[in-house]
């Protein structure tokens, strides 16, 4: 057998290799094993297969596992599916457990063979029945999911605690997420923390993320931002998308530690390079108004173009925008509405509001009122006050909607403190037009649209408080609110304003004048 350049050998190397030579299968593997991990020879995985296979021929089971993993990984040999198949079956036939879960694994997968689920389960078996924790843990799956097997919460459980308990950080994990939402057992929020403590200490990123997340939100234990950061951290560093974008949110908001833009990028661009939608959408707002980076629309455009190809609404929804206002990207209203159908499809609330103004006046789109109403209303259920307010609107606008309901929108975008559908509210309510006359209501939501600085509402007020309409009559406040809307550029608020002063004495116009001035 050739051996690489001249280097020096230990005296066990020597003694291996003559043993290996002379055809001792167990040092032919040890010399393998070897040449794999560059002990006291410089790493070589040909020499590594070459004396595996020596090894395997003669029946070693060790051997033939390993060099079905050579196989399995393309190390030293081309990588060929068949034939690590072929040696894992070798070695899991004389009843070796690692071989056996390997070959498990690739019936799984169905690489090497045919997908055989039931090949996968017996094979499984065999290894969990000599302590396989990764078998084990895979037996709970197949249990958990009726996969090859009838669905057995009992048996999946019990699986998944033998494999736990052997320190199997994923079978740990598992456990935990059983425990922490009652799946198969009483709801046990202290076990569910014991178990997702003990796989995250063994460096399981997904059960750190948990834990982080259960000291961030103070669930089901005390809060503590310190903890939660230390474990998104831990997560993070492993490259654990959802922790570095958690990480982001923390750096960015200063909850728990100083406000750091420059960390809160950095964690946000490398969730977004492995994928993270959210990540993708924050980073493109960024790029988007200059925040903490040069401000660049196009590259804004491309990470919601990433985000939004995941279907995340929000990313959809902005990349609808960027094509609205030609914004680093061609101005284009049809891909804007593309977009905000796809965002208002999931229920983006500002996308089905937007998308009802595009059909309501014809933008990107055939003008078409009912398509207009009906997103308005998918709006407007999402208590959204300017959807509610444009539905009252519509109901209203050819006569034929019922003028009871189109009070009642106004009604929940007024709660809501929507001056338009304030104003609308209490024209409705002075002049009985959907609701019975009531001049008092009226009175009050003109004063709600009036407060917001609504000018023709101002004026209404004026009106009410001149002709004691809703209110006692009371001539400085109607000089005040007339004023204000005269100021505002309102037509006929001016002459009205001069008809009243003129039925003022000269000492209520002087207090007038001064109330209206401190006013303004």
């Amino acid at each position: 057998m050739p051996e690489p350049g001249a280097e020096r050998h230990t005296a066990d190397f020597l003694r291996i290799r003559a043993q290996a030579e002379r055809g001792i299968a167990s040092a032919q593997h040890q010399l393998g094993f070897m040449y794999v991990n560059g002990q006291a020879v410089p790493r070589d995985y040909a020499l590594a297969v070459a004396w595996y296979r020596k090894a395997a021929a003669a029946g070693l089971e060790q051997a033939q596992y390993n060099l079905g993993v050579m196989y399995q990984k393309g190390q030293g040999v081309e990588q060929d599916h068949a034939q690590a198949l072929y040696w894992y079956r070798c070695a899991a036939s004389q009843g070796y457990a690692p071989a056996q879960y390997n070959l498990g694994w690739l019936y799984a997968k169905g690489q090497g063979t045919a997908a055989d689920v039931g090949q996968a389960l017996h094979w499984f078996s065999q290894a969990a029945g000599q302590g396989d924790p990764g078998a084990q843990h895979n037996l709970g799956m197949m249990f958990d999911g009726g996969k090859g097997v009838a669905r057995d919460t009992d048996a999946a459980l019990s699986w998944y605690r033998r494999a736990a308990e052997q320190g199997y950080a994923r079978s740990q994990f598992a456990l935990a997420l059983r425990y922490d939402g009652g799946q198969g057992v009483a709801r046990d929020p202290v076990q569910a923390l014991d178990w997702l403590r003990r796989a995250a200490e063994q460096g399981h990123a997904p059960a750190q993320f948990n834990l982080a997340l259960r000291f961030d939100k103070g669930q089901d234990l005390a809060q503590d931002s310190a903890q939660a950061i230390h474990w998104y951290q831990r997560a993070a560093e492993q490259g654990h998308a959802s922790s570095q974008f958690n990480l982001a949110l923390i750096h960015d908001s200063g909850h728990g530690v100083a406000r750091d833009e420059a960390a809160a990028l950095r964690w946000y661009r490398r969730a977004a390079e492995q994928g993270h939608a959210a990540a993708q959408d924050n980073l493109g707002l960024r790029c988007e108004h200059g925040q903490g980076v040069d401000r660049d629309p196009a590259l804004a455009a491309h990470w919601y173009r990433q985000a939004a190809a995941q279907g995340l609404p929000a990313a959809q929804y902005h990349l609808g925008q960027l094509y609205d206002n030609g914004n680093g990207v061609e101005h284009d209203p049809a891909q804007a509405v593309h977009w905000y159908l796809q965002a208002a499809q999931q229920g983006h609330l500002r996308a089905q509001f937007d998308l009802g103004l595009r059909y309501e006046n014809g933008v990107g789109v055939a003008q078409d009122a009912a398509r207009a109403l009906g997103w308005y209303r998918r709006a407007a259920d999402q208590e959204y006050a300017p959807a509610q307010h444009m539905v009252g609107v519509l109901l209203e606008r050819d006569g034929t909607g019922d003028p009871r309901e189109a009070a009642g929108w106004y009604r929940k975008a007024a709660d809501q403190g929507h001056a338009l559908a304030q104003f609308a509210l209490a024209l409705r309510y002075d002049s009985a037009h959907g609701v019975e006359r009531d001049y008092e209501a009226a009175h009050f939501w003109y004063l709600c649209a009036a407060r917001q600085g609504h000018a023709r509402a101002q004026f209404n007020l004026g009106v009410m408080y001149a002709a004691g309409q809703g209110a006692q009559r009371d001539l400085l406040q109607a000089y005040g609110w007339l004023a204000r809307a005269a100021g505002a550029g309102l037509a006929g608020a001016e002459p009205y304003l001069k008809r009243m002063t003129a039925r003022m004495d000269a000492g209520q116009l002087a207090l007038a004048q001064g109330l209206s001035q401190e006013a303004a």
